[in-house]
């Protein structure tokens, strides 16, 4: 039986550049129908999905991840191919290696081994995987779900194999993650020569108190396990260009990574009105009047699996394989967890230390591959055997 290394090489030599999947789903299903899984290939807009199933009854656990990888970056920075995986001193080199493309193959060689092991399991396994993770992310765990909840078929627990580790392998289980919520303000006052202020409206200025209270705002103090909401300004622009030009419009891009302690709604609104009492201070003091438009786009809700079946049998096999006990965390980014979640799946993130992801030289321990294979074999075994 090929090892994980061997499955984890031959992914990350093919460029899936996201949404692109260059072929690695079709390696994978063809492990997964070798081990009797039913696949169905699901190809929504451009992107590439698949929905692998072995066995008919409940519960049913699902492993999640994606082929997709985020661009390389300058390739003479890298100090060997990125699609060219390359093993030096005991570290797998590769773009993909971390994220996630060894997860993949630790998902497929666990599930080897353990149906090896327990070929008629009390439940069933299933693999859900696309390869539109890293970018857009609308054609395709999204549309899987939806597909799945149409035919009334049901997650119980779904590991997703991000990257979730911090130090060493298993150190961490993300068992929920913040909501990410994007705004765009954007200001318009009226455009004229520097030299004359008073036939012109600038935005830049009047904006500068509405950054302020935004950036001191204390939107929520944290929930359970979750740290507090927070804001972050990502873009501003204005300008012409020319330094004698005082600005007609301005345009502000801020996103909040919020907790089940505040719901969008209260975010948009308490913005909204910050905005405004900015706005309604600038035409008290200066006797000018702004237009502005506020638009908003959800990423994703915040989500949460509490301390359970899953979360339980994760955290006994890393003590099991490692020794160590996993912090439980909500930190980071989003994954595509918040599509499978409000489904009522029990939810975790379990894979590699997450140190290079999406850098130049991304990388991880070599003898991490095996580990988290058996780290993966092992919450099967305490789940379904």
């Amino acid at each position: 039986m090929p090892s994980t290394l061997d499955l984890a090489l031959d992914l990350i030599r093919r460029p899936s550049i996201t949404p692109e999947d260059a072929g690695c789903q079709e390696v994978m299903i063809a492990r997964l129908a070798a081990l009797g899984f039913r696949v169905e290939r699901l190809r929504f807009g451009e992107v590439d999905n698949f929905w692998a199933r072995h066995g008919d009854d409940g519960p049913l656990f699902a492993f999640a991840g994606h082929t997709d990888v985020v661009p390389p970056g300058p390739l003479e920075r890298w100090q060997s191919p990125p699609f060219a995986p390359q093993i030096r001193e005991g570290w797998l080199y590769g773009r993909g290696a971390a994220d996630m493309k060894s997860s993949l193959a630790a998902m497929i060689t666990a599930c080897e081994h353990f149906l090896a092991a327990c070929p008629r399991p009390r439940g069933s396994i299933a693999f859900l995987v696309t390869s539109d993770e890293e970018g857009a992310a609308v054609d395709g765990t999204i549309k899987v779900v939806e597909w799945l909840e149409g035919r009334g078929e049901k997650i119980r627990w779904c590991l997703v194999g991000e990257p979730s580790s911090s130090a060493q392998l298993g150190d961490t289980i993300k068992n929920g993650r913040r909501g990410s919520l994007n705004g765009r303000l954007r200001l318009r006052g009226k455009q004229g020569h520097v030299a004359y202020p008073h036939l012109a409206q600038n935005p830049i200025h009047a904006i500068g108190p509405i950054l302020g209270a935004l950036a001191d705002e204390i939107w929520d103090r944290g929930y359970e396990c979750f740290p507090p909401t927070s804001l972050q300004i990502s873009n501003l622009h204005a300008g012409t260009g020319a330094v004698n030009v005082v600005p007609g419009e301005l345009e502000l891009l801020f996103n909040f990574r919020f907790s089940p302690a505040v719901t969008v709604e209260q975010l948009e609104e308490r913005t909204r009105l910050i905005v405004e009492t900015g706005l309604l201070n600038e035409e008290v003091k200066t006797g000018q009047v702004f237009q502005y438009e506020l638009s908003w786009n959800l990423s994703g809700s915040p989500f949460f699996t509490p301390p359970s079946e899953l979360v339980t049998a994760a955290a006994a096999a890393i003590r099991a394989e490692t020794g160590l006990e996993p912090e439980l965390s909500t930190a980071g980014g989003t994954s595509d967890g918040r599509f499978i979640a409000p489904t009522g799946a029990q939810v975790i993130e379990l894979g590699p230390t997450n140190a290079t992801i999406h850098q130049i030289d991304e990388r991880l321990p070599v003898a991490d591959l095996e580990r988290l294979s058996r780290i993966y074999q092992d919450i099967l075994r305490r789940l379904l055997a």
